[in-house]
């Protein structure tokens, strides 16, 4: 830039290269060759695992207090259901081996413990009774 006595500001203009920008070709870094006898690699063919599935099956069970305690509750709710449909099923008189499956991996499911006490309490309630009256109906079972 030049300054031409106080009144106007102009760029100065210097002789270039056609179709080069103004600036310059802006700040460059040299490669260094490559060393002989070595080869660049082609790329990368494939990425390997971090973690195998195990790994983020666990990750994905570990949960606050409060996902805990929604895992209870829909378990709880789960069983629930079950042994509702079991009602249903001996009132009507079509209760099968199916609906005692469906109780037995309910009762069987692993419970994750939580912090409050008064659920914890409801919880072992539901489980008691599912497990009652599975063990009344595996041995009306095995009688008839």
């Amino acid at each position: 830039m030049k300054v031409s006595g106080t009144g106007s500001v102009s760029p100065v203009q210097g002789a270039g290269k056609a179709g080069q920008r103004p600036g310059g070709d802006g700040f460059r870094l040299a490669m260094p060759a490559p060393a002989a006898g070595t080869d660049r690699a082609g790329g990368v063919g494939g990425v390997a695992s971090v973690m195998g599935v195990e790994a983020l099956l666990a990750l994905q069970d570990v949960g606050g207090p409060l996902e805990r305690k929604r895992r209870s509750v829909r378990r709880a709710g789960q069983i629930l259901d079950v042994l509702e449909g079991l009602k249903v099923a001996l009132l009507g008189g079509d209760l099968d081996a199916g609906d005692l499956d469906r109780l037995r991996r309910a009762v069987q499911e692993e419970r994750q413990a939580t912090d409050d006490a008064r659920l914890e309490g409801v919880l072992d309630e539901i489980e008691t009774r599912a497990a009652v009256e599975l063990a009344k109906l595996e041995a009306a079972r095995r009688a008839a």
